[in-house]
């Protein structure tokens, strides 16, 4: 198999899909987006085929049908694209944390969790609206309590790399860097 090439191109394109999952807000889909073209794969947002499939967005989805039902309408979503070719695949903050969806990902995909702090989170989604789950008093306090409760979860993907405080291309070059070294390592 070819050397890690550092320079800003991935050497192969991965025997099977790349899943990204963290939080809102830490570059699933810029991230994902640019991984997919280095590493010569489609790209795909969970979130968009939810919103395809539902033909609601996902705010209004959840006003309408509860976050319960929106998990399980990710899980069919996500289901459906990891019989799909190789891909790259940006999912919800939520979907890894569902065990069919986490042991689904961890079967047919290698999954890479992209981190961040609370700082740099609470940052990047003062400027963005549409988030459901920030829809409180106190959302920095609501993004510290989800980070409580899934990042232990996240901890189980295959790969992790830290998007804090580092510049998008420098993050882009970690994904990249790891998933090529974790193909290199695994399937030569």
């Amino acid at each position: 198999m070819s050397k890690i090439n550092l320079n800003r191109t991935c050497v192969f394109p991965p025997p099977m899909t790349v899943v990204l999952v963290g939080l809102m807000g830490v570059g699933k889909t810029s991230i994902g987006k640019r991984l997919a073209e280095r590493l010569n794969m489609p790209f795909v947002d969970a979130d968009e085929e939810i919103e395809k499939a539902s033909g609601l967005s996902i705010p209004d989805f959840f006003e309408k049908f509860g976050e319960k039902e929106f998990r399980k309408g990710e899980q069919r979503v996500i289901a459906r694209l990891l019989r799909r070719q190789p891909c790259v695949v940006a999912t919800g903050g939520g979907a890894f944390m569902a065990l069919e969806t986490r042991g689904l990902i961890k079967k047919c995909a290698v999954s890479l969790w992209l981190n961040a702090d609370l700082d740099t989170l609470d940052t990047r989604l003062q400027r963005r609206s549409g988030r459901p789950l920030l829809q409180t008093d106190n959302p920095r306090n609501t993004i510290k309590s989800l980070m409580d409760q899934r990042y232990p979860i996240y901890a189980e993907a295959d790969l992790m790399i830290e998007t804090s405080n580092v510049s998008f291309e420098r993050a882009l070059d970690s994904a990249c860097t790891a998933i090529t070294k974790y193909f290199s390592s695994n399937y030569e």
